[in-house]
């Protein structure tokens, strides 16, 4: 696990070696224990073609030998790797019998002759997470391919003239570039709570999709997509699909347990991180070592569940219990995220991150089940909401009024309404369904609006006049292509295929391996492996969403395995008492931020708006914890990122 660099031009301009290696210092603590340096000037002073990579190291495999950059035998092919390829020795050894040979017992060596033996078509075989950037002298041609689901980053910028890439914008940032706000990625954000790719906070600089690889050669540059996730379902039944899933799952976590430094899990006490757990115990001679976080607030922490499976299953468990200091925090955070993100749980990934990397290197996780099992409430609400969509409005709007001025006569009521498609009552559950319903005929539309940070009546009166006129794209569009594009005929699998291209990789994916690098840990996830994925998608649908059961498959294979506290256990989330902060140690601080001259005069919104929900929170009239999270978010980033000369001189 690594940062990369790099820079390439094709107007003979020599790239200096202090130039790329600035741009990777950057990044030292995603790789503090190696650094190297390559450019192409040194062997090809009078060509036209240049290039430059760079490369920080955390080195987990070939721990001698493993020096980036590295090449080929005769140095006509250059590659910088961040990532891991779980399936390296069995690439290495179809390689090694047909003629080639290894210097190194590293992955990345196997990359640089599968792209020898199969050029761009290489990423098709690699099973894993990467992004990679290979220097084909020969070809005169960068490479740049990132993972399937996205779970490692690399973002670049070009102006016609020079290209430069990296691991992270703040890198990118070390170059003259200028810092022109995207205010059209700003909605993204107050949106989703993130930006999609390829769009980034900056105009100018883009971020690689996943499942994309891109070229550079004097002709410019050429991106395509070389894998999407497929739901065409084959015939199986449910016997055997429970068979293969675990035989499956079982074997990727076994890839991942492949390592030369110690390794580990988090451990949330949710149904996907026991399972993990309970399989790495039965594939290790020796205990799992386990970390858990929670926090002083009952209703946020699951240390209880997370004991149940460190007990069966007699781990190394170690618990940590959040007392943050706000104000050091948020400005870390957000220098290491490089963009907002509306994520809170960033929080608590990022704690948990920095006890673990106390203890081990490596950590897997349980990130990916809810996609490809159905665990998020909103599939459930889709199917739901296919029968109520036919309430009378007045009904939905009593129902709403009652759960602002009495939620508990909102649950009973609920409940006995929903009683017979067997819904629990969770009140921000039920909120948000009554809400899509009243406002939303279209279910897209709907679900779009469960998803949404802002809504859109409320970015109406956040946003000023003039930040309104810069606007020039509607993002809800961006969500409705994606479901349009869908092949499931079923709509709560639609909206599994969504997530899978969106909210897993643009939010999920950057705050784990965010949190996780910003600590020197690396993190692997067993249920991102592409065939588990795939089999998954494979499956029909009731296997996963039986009825409104969620992760139906997933708990009969688990049965076995996990003590019915967790296989019962309703989802929790990983969710931060942000609320609670923003009404207590944090309130005096959020209006300084929010509504300081700085803040304002930036011209985006309304002061009146901003100091409304603020007032409105602090006094418990309504819960706008995430979204003043998403304003402090854009503000602090702003001084980061834009006011500052670099982000580098922003003391972490």
């Amino acid at each position: 696990m690594c940062g990369i660099a790099g820079s390439c031009n094709f107007k003979g301009r020599k790239i200096e070696p202090q130039d790329i290696k600035r741009m990777a210092d950057v990044l030292s603590y995603r790789g503090p224990d190696d650094e190297g340096v390559y450019t192409s000037f040194e062997k090809s002073p009078n060509t036209k073609a240049q290039a430059g990579l760079a490369h920080r190291r955390l080195s987990i495999i070939d721990l001698s030998t493993g020096h980036q950059p590295m090449s080929n035998e005769d140095g006509l092919i250059w590659i910088v790797h961040n990532g891991e390829v779980y399936n390296f020795l069995e690439l290495k050894e179809e390689l090694a019998a047909r003629g080639h040979k290894f210097k190194t017992r590293s992955d990345t060596e196997v990359i640089v002759h599968l792209y020898e033996e199969m050029g761009l078509d290489c990423v098709e075989k690699l099973r894993g997470m990467f992004a990679f950037a290979i220097w084909d002298t020969k070809k005169e041609r960068l490479f740049l391919a990132r993972d399937r689901v996205g779970k490692k980053p690399v973002s670049y910028y070009y102006d016609g003239n020079n290209f430069i890439f990296a691991s992270e914008i703040k890198a990118l940032l070390q170059n003259n570039i200028p810092k022109e706000i995207d205010y059209n990625a700003i909605n993204y954000f107050l949106t989703y709570g993130y930006i999609p790719s390829p769009r980034s906070m900056i105009k100018g600089i883009s971020k690689l999709p996943p499942a994309h690889i891109l070229t550079l050669d004097k002709n410019g540059i050429k991106t395509r997509r070389y894998w999407r996730l497929s739901y065409k379902k084959q015939k199986i039944s449910f016997a055997q699909s429970k068979e293969m899933f675990k035989e499956l799952l079982t074997e990727a976590v076994k890839l991942r347990l492949i390592s030369d430094v110690p390794l580990g899990a988090f451990l949330s006490g949710g149904i996907d991180s026991s399972f993990v757990v309970a399989l790495m115990s039965k594939c290790l001679s020796a205990p799992v070592k386990t970390f858990t976080i929670g926090f002083e607030e009952e209703n946020y922490n699951e240390i209880e569940f997370a004991r149940l499976i460190a007990k069966r299953y007699s781990t190394e468990h170690r618990e940590f219990i959040i007392k943050p200091n706000a104000f050091e925090l948020l400005n870390k955070l957000i220098w290491h995220y490089n963009e907002p993100l509306g994520d809170s749980s960033s929080i608590p990934t990022y704690y948990v991150a920095k006890m673990t990397r106390e203890y081990v290197t490596v950590a897997l996780n349980g990130d990916g089940g809810d996609e490809s099992f159905a665990g998020y409430e909103r599939y459930k609400g889709l199917k739901v909401s296919r029968y109520l969509q036919y309430m009378p409005k007045p009904f939905i709007n009593l129902a709403l009024s009652m759960f602002r001025g009495n939620k508990g006569l909102l649950d009973k009521t609920a409940a006995l309404s929903l009683k017979w498609l067997n819904v629990r009552p969770v009140p921000r559950y039920i909120e948000a369904l009554l809400m899509g319903l009243r406002n939303y005929s279209d279910e897209w539309r709907r679900y779009i609006s469960w998803m949404c940070q802002f809504q859109q009546d409320q970015k109406d009166s956040l946003y000023s006049n003039d930040f309104k006129a810069a606007l020039s794209e509607d993002v809800y569009d961006y969500i409705l292509d994606l479901a349009q594009q869908a092949e499931s005929e079923s709509s709560s699998e639609k909206a599994m295929q969504v997530d899978v291209n969106s909210y897993l990789p643009e939010d999920l994916c950057v705050k784990m391996d965010i949190a996780t690098m910003a600590n020197s840990l690396e993190a692997r996830s067993p249920f991102l492996d592409h065939k588990v994925m795939e089999f998954a998608a494979s499956l029909p649908l009731n296997y996963k969403l039986h009825g409104l059961e969620q992760k139906y498959i997933l708990k009969q294979v688990a049965r076995d395995l996990l003590p019915k506290e967790i296989l019962k256990r309703k989802k929790q989330g990983f969710g931060v008492p942000i609320d609670r902060w923003f009404r207590s140690e944090l309130k005096d601080f959020t209006r300084d931020v929010l509504l300081s001259q700085e803040s304002i005069s930036r011209g985006y919104f309304n002061k009146e708006y901003i100091n409304n929900i603020l007032d409105e929170h602090i006094s418990g009239e309504f819960n706008h914890g995430a979204r003043i999270w998403d304003l402090l978010n854009l503000e602090i980033w702003h001084k980061t990122f834009i006011d500052q000369p670099s982000p580098q001189e922003i003391a972490v």
